[in-house]
């Protein structure tokens, strides 16, 4: 549940999966960045595309449809990853297209529906509606966890082979 107070705002980046609009705190994203060249990495979980150089930086990019059970991205030239921190790390967020950003009083954002299960409503914040449309808000810290284990989706299982 989200602890709301009158009043308050949360300016939310807004991006598409498919058909489906999502957003996160823009204050989570460092930047986003086009698709560029990335290095598989082995025996990593599905949801992990591979790593980028990005100004130095290593950077993990995970396919967040995959990470939400949504599919997979289908890269194409409106693609782009939003570059987050997950526990003092630089992890990409591949995402099909990025939207706009949108101011949503956070007495307006209601609980996930009941019938979202599974993976969807563990990284789910809620879901609040931008005009015609519906945006579920992530909860990033969720999002960055692993499966197995309550680390983030960087680490050892990550190293390239």
């Amino acid at each position: 549940m989200i602890a709301t107070q009158n009043n308050q705002k949360l300016l939310a980046a807004t991006f598409l999966l498919g058909q489906a609009a999502f957003g996160v705190d823009t204050a989570q994203i460092q930047e986003v960045v086009r698709l560029g060249n990335l290095t598989p990495v082995h025996h990593a979980p599905d949801y992990v595309v591979g790593i980028r150089n990005l100004r130095g930086r290593i950077v993990t990019v995970i396919d967040l449809r995959t990470r939400l059970e949504l599919g997979r991205v289908v890269a194409g030239p409106e693609s782009r990853i939003l570059i987050v921190e997950g526990q003092g790390e630089p992890i990409g967020l591949l995402v099909d297209q990025v939207a706009d950003t949108i101011d949503i009083n956070t007495a307006d954002i209601q609980p996930s529906p009941p019938n979202v299960n599974g993976v969807q409503s563990r990284h789910l914040r809620g879901v609040c509606r931008n005009g015609a449309r519906l945006v579920a808000l992530l909860d990033l810290a969720a999002v960055l966890q692993t499966a197995a284990e309550p680390g983030p989706v960087v680490g050892r299982e990550l190293t390239p082979t």
